[in-house]
């Protein structure tokens, strides 16, 4: 029977060391017994942008890029996005289970009454210059709301932790809100908590003037199954950003604010802007053969929304989300830039040079068509993008809070600049030749 080992042979020094393999990794730390030396420093692993480094062990999302699954804590994301709720979603992924009907309730109430800010927070916000983009608004204030609860410090006591998880997914959407009407010029509208919570959040964006703002329920469910889709996906970069932050045992608050700045991110939080921009330059469906035809050119365009660093087929998010535009537009009427997405998915689906490159749509290509339809501005996409990751940061920060084989974070680097060389005073110094 083999053995769970890899045996490596170090051509330099002649000597073989076998490494435990354990869930199909090798710890990079066990390199460090393989040296030329005893002044060496051990070997280590160079992974640029973690392809293929994982930093750590987690119970919350699975994803199977090749086989296009996405699942949260073992439920498929088409299940969820069909039967379930947001907020039920989020019961799920903060605690491991879906909720009873009582804890449900309980939950919903729970967040939904600490949807109110500190009255301060309207006066910090106030500061913003009326143009300020609505997720530098939301980062800045998130970072602050560790100002407003002194007690979020205390992140080894789990109650402490699950309060401030509460609040920021309570929250997020207020300000998120917030963040629009300031950019907008408009008053701030508070939380009515007789609302769910994503009909709370269009009530704190639309409402002008109304004692009680109608909420479509069509466009409501199609913004729940968007937050559904958005909840949590592995180690992205926002993640990442949140774990790596929190690992200083920040308060989370701050951990995740870093995740909304590094959302904030064209390459990251703003991929669906770039696909309505792509729509746009291209104008018609009559010019999408053609504009195809230049993307496999060398210097051609890129086609915006295809591909991911993940999946290597169509990703489930996509196929969701293109059947709940066409229920949007049925309400808002037909964006005219779908037919223009459609053709494009046509073509790329059907032409080998996509095919084999495994280009396939993902969860930005047709996301933006439905912001847009529902009347957001794209500066606020990437914030629609950061209330429902809210929860996954969250869950995330705090299973590596409860991960005793974390620490803080602090990668090696190989440095490759001068080596030890003397001071030199300034007037014997020569030019250097840059």
């Amino acid at each position: 029977m083999p053995k769970d080992t890899l045996s490596v042979t170090d051509n330099r020094t002649g000597k073989t060391y076998e490494l435990p393999i354990a869930n199909g990794c090798i710890r990079t730390a066990d390199l460090r017994q393989i040296k030329t030396g005893p002044e060496d420093f051990g070997l280590m692993g160079y992974d640029p942008a973690f392809l293929n480094t994982a930093n750590c062990t987690s119970r919350i999302t699975f994803i199977d890029g090749d086989k296009g699954i996405l699942e949260y804590r073992g439920y498929p994301i088409e299940q969820l996005a069909e039967h379930s709720t947001y907020l039920e979603v989020a019961y799920l992924i903060m605690h491991g289970e879906l909720p009873t009907k009582k804890e449900l309730d309980d939950f919903t109430f729970l967040v939904m009454h600490h949807t109110y800010v500190h009255e301060n927070i309207k006066t910090f916000m106030d500061g913003f210059r009326y143009d300020a983009h609505p997720m530098s608004i939301l980062a800045s204030t998130v970072a602050a709301l560790s100002g407003f609860y002194p007690d979020a410090k205390h992140v080894k006591d789990a109650r402490a932790r699950r309060v401030q998880m509460v609040r920021m997914i309570a929250k997020m959407p207020t300000i998120a809100a917030f963040s629009y009407r300031h950019s907008m010029g408009l008053p701030y509208v508070y939380p009515n908590n007789d609302l769910s919570y994503v009909g709370n959040f269009l009530s704190m964006v639309r409402n002008i003037g109304e004692a009680k703002y109608a909420v479509n329920p069509v466009l409501e469910r199609a913004l729940d199954v968007l937050f559904i889709l958005h909840a949590d996906h592995e180690q992205n970069c926002s993640t990442t950003a949140t774990r790596l932050v929190g690992s200083s045992e920040v308060d989370p608050f701050s951990a995740v604010a870093a995740g909304i700045e590094a959302l904030y991110g064209p390459l990251h939080g703003g991929a669906n802007e770039a696909v309505l921009r792509m729509l746009r330059e291209i104008g018609h469906v009559a010019k999408v053969p053609q504009f195809m035809k230049k993307v496999k050119e060398a210097d051609g365009p890129k086609l915006m929304g295809f591909g991911h660093r993940v999946y290597k087929s169509y990703d489930p998010r996509a196929k969701v989300i293109k059947r709940m535009a066409e229920q949007v537009f049925e309400v808002t009427g037909k964006n005219p830039l779908i037919d223009i997405a459609v053709e494009l998915e046509r073509i790329a689906l059907q032409d080998d040079y996509f095919v084999k490159r495994k280009l396939y749509p993902n969860v930005d290509f047709y996301s933006g068509l439905i912001y847009e339809a529902m009347g957001f501005p794209v500066d606020m996409f990437p914030v629609l993008f950061a209330i429902p990751r809210t929860v996954g940061w969250c869950s995330q920060w705090e299973e590596m809070i409860t991960d005793d084989e974390q620490k803080i974070a602090r990668p090696r680097q190989v440095y490759l600049g001068p080596k030890r060389r003397d001071y030199v005073a300034v007037e014997k110094r020569k030019p250097s030749s840059t």
